[in-house]
């Protein structure tokens, strides 16, 4: 053990300046955007993959989707196989004013973090895989297959037909999800539950045509307003989801620090929370709904009529023991019967829908994580948490492969900032999560 340990601390510095260049890659799966940057992340990912011992390389597409990467390390006679995910493609940056960077796709280290778009989510997951091979000078002691996605951050669209496609080549005992968090730095976490997600655009139509307002306004409703009115029959007086049918979820024994998740959130001072029941329960466990946009004319050049229709985009976030389905025809029921003075509304799901997931915790390769990650966190045991965003897939990994253990680990913490600007990385916390992946390669032996 300690000599595995000692290999990936002594290969800290060439897999921190590897992931510093994968960061450099500015690997975005969104349409409408240059696409060469993630072809390019997913060569230099399978090149990693070859310099580290791996028997085979290759990348896999599914229909007009952008390439994933396999790669296989056989294993040891009578040994069980793992299969290690992780993501290459990232968020955009967004406004690149609110960086405290020139470029975010240059890591800069401040005060023992590195900051840049994708270094935590995922390209470490990336590397702190890459790591664990290494230090196996590239034969681990169990059959390791890999799996690098290519288009996650776009919502994986054709990962499901991939995985269908070559569910044999990707069959394994033990599958590795690294990209989730951990409870802190100093405490290290396993996810064992993730909300589900449906986003609808939700449209209200009250006139044929915008009319003036001063003329027709006031026993002519606009649609702006019938939306608003619409909007705000999501949530009760104290901000919980009102849409019935909606399912919560067990709640865990955690609670987090008000103090501390008004300061990661970044809430003004003033602004209350919304809800009731624990922080956890309302970050994991229940569902939520979130207006992300609404189309209608912009303020500056409104005119001064009633607008026929207006349109918002909204979110929900499911709780483990709902299904995308079920969520669905309940949303659509309740906008259907809460539509304001007789509007015509129309619910349209936008894109594929997102099943939340509970994962099994027992059996010995969970025996082994905890073993693992309480090693490399000298001692503290890591906990179960559970995840308030979505990672669909995870509920596919359950389906087609029954049989396997399903792991979720991370490298993020309480401030990485995923998605946002000034993402990072703490640095010796990403030096545990590679110790903590060689050591459970190791206890995974038979």
């Amino acid at each position: 053990m300690s000599d595995v340990v000692n290999a990936v601390r002594a290969a800290m510095p060439a897999v921190r300046a590897d992931l510093e260049a994968l960061v450099e890659i500015p690997a975005i799966a969104f349409e409408g955007l240059d696409h060469e940057p993630v072809r390019r992340g997913a060569s230099a990912v399978q090149r990693l993959l070859e310099e580290a011992g791996a028997a085979e390389t290759r990348q896999l597409v599914h229909g007009a989707g952008q390439p994933s990467v396999y790669a296989h390390f056989p294993a040891p006679a009578g040994q069980p196989t793992v299969l290690l995910y992780a993501h290459q493609d990232v968020q955009p940056v967004g406004d690149e004013s609110l960086w405290e960077q020139p470029d975010p796709f240059k890591v800069v280290e401040r005060d023992g973090r590195l900051y840049g778009r994708g270094v935590a989510d995922d390209k470490a997951g990336v590397m702190a895989h890459v790591a664990a091979l290494r230090a196996f000078g590239g034969k681990p002691p169990v059959g390791v297959k890999l799996l690098i996605e290519g288009e996650e951050e776009f919502g994986s669209p054709t990962l499901e037909g991939l995985l269908r496609d070559h569910r044999e080549l990707l069959a394994a005992d033990v599958v590795v999800i690294a990209d989730s968090t951990n409870w802190r730095t100093e405490v290290p976490a396993l996810t064992t539950t993730l909300r589900g997600v449906v986003n609808v655009y939700v449209e209200v139509a009250v006139l044929k045509v915008a009319v003036h307002s001063g003329i027709f306004g006031g026993p002519v409703p606009d649609a702006l307003t019938a939306l608003a009115r619409l909007v705000a029959t999501m949530h009760d007086e104290h901000g919980d989801v009102a849409v019935e049918g909606l399912v919560t979820g067990k709640s865990s024994d955690l609670d987090y620090d008000e103090a501390a998740l008004r300061h990661e959130a970044g809430m003004l001072p003033g602004t209350e929370f919304i809800g009731t029941g624990r922080l956890t329960e309302r970050l994991w466990s229940k569902p939520t709904a979130t207006v992300l946009g609404i189309d209608g004319p912009g303020a500056a050049e409104s005119a001064n009529a009633l607008q026929p229709t207006a349109r918002a985009k909204v979110s929900f976030r499911l709780a483990a023991g709902d299904s995308a389905a079920n969520a669905l025809k309940a949303v659509r029921a309740h906008f259907e019967a809460n539509a304001p003075w007789g509007a015509t509304v129309t619910v349209t799901p936008e894109g594929g829908l997102g099943d939340p997931c509970a994962v099994d915790t027992t059996g010995p390769a969970y025996d082994a994580a905890r073993e693992a990650f309480a090693e490399a966190w000298d001692g503290t045991e890591p906990v179960e948490i559970g995840i308030g965003g979505s990672i669909p897939m995870i509920a596919t990994f359950q389906e087609l492969f029954p049989e396997a253990a399903i792991l979720v680990t991370g490298v993020e913490d309480q401030y990485s900032n995923p998605h946002g600007p000034n993402e990072s990385l703490d640095i010796a916390m990403f030096e545990r999560v590679c110790v903590a992946e060689t050591l459970l390669l190791q206890k995974l032996r038979r």
